[in-house]
């Protein structure tokens, strides 16, 4: 898919309520969720990001798509309808590296995340789907998926540090 085939869409911002609540799991497989999925490659493509969930562009939906290196540098291209996060079972190994959103606009934090993970789901077509992650691409499934369970990266800083990412990124708290 190509930023060519969808319309870019605004991008929501920290602070708008559709990012703070979990998205509604999808139940029709159409046109109109094929459309969408075209409108987030598009907006994503626009905006530079790596990935982008549904709610990003104000539409309650589980559905993410992404174009990101895994840790061999393999770009992967996908979307992921209905989607269901494994992480390794505890204790993992978390790595910690700067963490950026399209909805927290120009700001990054260090953050940990388990440096595998494995997304389940869907595809447009209600085929399954399966996407294992390592390095950026494990990052970005698990940021896409606390997307739509209403969860923000900055969501998961100490209080201070959060106020200070989204007051240097005009969104207050």
């Amino acid at each position: 898919m190509t930023n060519s085939e969808g319309t870019a869409r605004r991008i929501t911002y920290y602070g708008e309520a559709v990012l703070h609540k979990p998205c509604q799991p999808v139940t029709e497989f159409n046109s109109e969720l094929k459309a969408l999925i075209e409108d987030m490659f598009a907006s994503m493509y626009e905006a530079n990001g790596v990935g982008l969930a549904a709610n990003q562009i104000g539409v309650d939906a589980r559905v993410f798509v992404v174009d990101c290196p895994d840790a061999s540098e393999e770009h992967v291209v996908a979307h992921i309808v209905n989607p269901v996060l494994e992480l390794p079972p505890p204790p993992r190994e978390l790595v910690t590296e700067g963490e950026g959103c399209l909805s927290v606009p120009g700001q990054y934090a260090e953050l940990g995340r388990p440096g595998v993970a494995t997304v389940t789901g869907f595809d447009m077509d209600g085929k399954p789907v399966t996407i294992v992650g390592t390095g950026l691409l494990a990052r970005c499934l698990q940021h896409e998926v606390d997307h739509l369970d209403g969860t923000l990266y900055v969501d998961r800083l100490p209080a201070a540090q959060r106020k200070e990412i989204l007051a240097a990124a005009g969104l207050g708290n």
